[in-house]
């Protein structure tokens, strides 16, 4: 049985370039996606690692439907390029500790839900004002976030963005780059100031593995159709249990277990490996 992946480098995909890759790899060349910049290479058995190739991605795709009809994806450092509870903490004058936390946590070495309200403690008391701030001054969504959101719901896939972070956030971010669905935690605010502590249950990656499974059971999809595109070992349950799992940027505990990883292309490259040319892109 062949394995296909998908071999991206962004407009300086030549024949040459695609011919050298194939040999690297111990592929047979496919179809190209899109000349220059995406190729579909064949494997006979098991696809070697792709590493190490300055500028070049190869994604591997699994068995389904090549358009993936369901995706659920992480926010921090996923579908934007920041840890919204670091930026908070500099307004805090805490950066430093919680980031710290932060780190560990996507690390895997802290527990999520407990790393979370140890980094909520150290925000007790910050106006609720900065909220809107840091949104406004801080928050930028990473390269091809909103292209990757709209072509895939132009193509009838359901988005939803499913964060470890916080709804002052997620929400407005959802809405900016189409998301039908948010879910995360809510910061508890009394008179106008952060009370330290988080309302209701946390988000973690229990909850976003159980969102990606209750809408797939939902839009009665098989699991092949659906995706999960996280950047931390808070997103591993979800990246594990869809049908692609796809690690953007991530650290080395989601790395290696994803079925996909992508470190140098902007998040529309994605729409390449599921079948897509740029010529389809809805454009940001």
């Amino acid at each position: 049985m062949l394995t296909i992946a998908t071999l991206i480098a962004s407009e300086r995909l030549d024949e040459s370039l695609a011919d050298a890759a194939a040999a690297r790899f111990g592929a047979m060349r496919g179809a190209w996606i899109e000349h220059g910049s995406a190729l579909d290479l064949h494997f006979a058995g098991d696809m070697p690692p792709g590493e190490g190739w300055e500028g070049v991605d190869l994604l591997p795709i699994t068995p389904g439907p090549r358009l993936r009809s369901l995706l659920v994806a992480d926010m921090d450092s996923t579908m934007i390029g920041q840890e919204c509870i670091d930026e908070l903490a500099d307004y805090a004058g805490v950066k430093s500790q919680v980031a710290e936390i932060t780190e560990r946590a996507m690390q895997g070495e802290l527990d999520f839900a407990g790393a979370l309200r140890a980094r909520v403690a150290l925000l007790e008391g910050l106006d609720e004002a900065v909220l809107a701030r840091c949104l406004a001054e801080r928050v930028r969504p990473n390269p091809g976030a909103k292209t990757l959101i709209a072509t895939m719901r132009q193509h009838g896939a359901t988005c939803l963005l499913v964060s470890g972070g916080f709804t002052a956030f997620a929400g407005p971010v959802g809405a900016m780059l189409g998301f039908d669905e948010v879910r995360a935690n809510t910061l508890t605010i009394r008179n106008g100031r952060l009370s330290g502590t988080v309302d209701g249950t946390i988000v973690d990656s229990t909850t976003k593995r159980a969102s990606l499974e209750e809408a797939r059971a939902r839009l009665g999809l098989a699991s092949d159709a659906t995706m999960a595109l996280g950047d931390g070992a808070n997103d591993r349950a979800m990246v594990e249990a869809a049908g692609w799992g796809v690690a953007y940027h991530a650290k080395p505990a989601l790395a290696a277990l994803a079925d996909a990883r992508l470190d140098h292309h902007g998040l529309d490259a994605l729409l390449w490996a599921q079948g897509i040319p740029s010529t389809e892109w809805v454009l940001d």
